[in-house]
């Protein structure tokens, strides 16, 4: 479900806007990361991420849409066609923060397992952190 944000206009009228919430905005990171399709991949995160988000996790921090998409077709590209990205629970989420665990490897055998928190503001996505569990 969206929220909508009233903002005033160049004439002082008010024009409603939908904003994606943070749980729509993980659901989407979920479905980037997972994304072996560079054009959907690349639709959604522009659509989630505003344009100087910033990405984090154990291996690097990168900032834009390119490197955004970068990181996660790398991601991909290393590993095997059987992996998927799956969540780990439910999500949590506050109205400019949120979290979710997931796993990543074979279905019912993840040969990883991380938690990613966005940062949100104005519907989109401006930081994402990678932690993974060790």
């Amino acid at each position: 479900m969206r929220r909508r944000k009233s903002d005033k206009n160049v004439g002082g009228a008010c024009s409603t806007s939908l904003m994606a919430t943070s749980s729509e905005l993980l659901t989407a990171v979920h479905s980037i990361f997972g994304n072996r399709d560079a054009a959907s991949r690349r639709a959604a995160i522009e659509a989630a991420f505003a344009e100087d988000a910033v990405f984090t996790d154990p291996e690097r921090t990168v900032t834009g849409w390119d490197a955004i998409d970068a990181a996660a077709a790398g991601l991909l590209a290393e590993a095997p066609e059987e992996f998927v990205l799956a969540a780990d629970g439910l999500p949590y989420t506050g109205d400019d923060i949120g979290a979710y665990a997931w796993t990543f490897g074979p279905a019912g055998a993840p040969a990883a397992r991380g938690i990613d928190i966005i940062t949100v503001e104005g519907g989109r996505i401006t930081a994402l952190r990678t932690l993974l569990y060790s």
